[in-house]
């Protein structure tokens, strides 16, 4: 499946919303990926949620994990959609930023695939068995980033929110 921004244009150019946040683009979503070692996979069998942290490796534009045998292994199986998020924060610019895959997964299978994937710099962070290799494909990738707002010191007022202008709803005079 070929990755894609999830708008209705194709522009690969981060926007703004009308929320202040930023919408990234495709490229900047796949350096965000490559630029973490963790991220959260969630899925869903027999209509129970569930999500997993996951160390990972970016593999050209898909996500390759390593598994033992259990709900991971099985969400691969059964080829039922996922979704898989990394988020991060840099205190210097006060900025977090969020980027989400969502397609399928499935298991590696085939042996050239399979050996590739021994190539690849992924190893367990635990010392349990984890000899499956699971690849998350894309069918959406998508990211923001907005900067965060100061905390008020612990005991402190909370400031009054207002909105900006722009996104207030138009109230017409009585």
């Amino acid at each position: 499946m070929d990755a894609t921004v999830d708008r209705s244009d194709t522009n690969d150019e981060p926007r703004y919303t009308r929320t202040g946040m930023l919408e990234l683009g495709l490229a900047e979503c796949w350096r965000l990926f490559r630029s973490q070692e963790v991220g959260r996979l969630a899925v869903s069998i027999a209509d129970h949620p569930d999500i997993f942290p996951v160390n990972y490796v970016v593999d050209g534009e898909s996500i390759v994990f390593r598994t033992g045998a259990g709900t991971k292994l099985a969400a691969a199986v059964l080829g039922r959609g996922i979704a898989f998020e990394v988020d991060g924060y840099d205190p210097v610019a006060g900025d977090a930023w969020s980027v989400v895959l969502k397609g399928e997964a499935r298991e590696i299978e085939h042996m050239v695939e399979y050996f590739d994937a021994e190539e690849l710099p992924l190893f367990p962070w635990h010392a349990s068995a984890k000899p499956n290799f699971v690849r998350l494909e894309a069918s959406e990738v998508t990211g923001r980033r907005f900067h965060v707002l100061e905390r008020p010191a612990l005991g402190a007022a909370e400031p009054e929110h207002h909105e900006p202008e722009h996104t207030r709803p138009y109230m017409a005079p009585d």
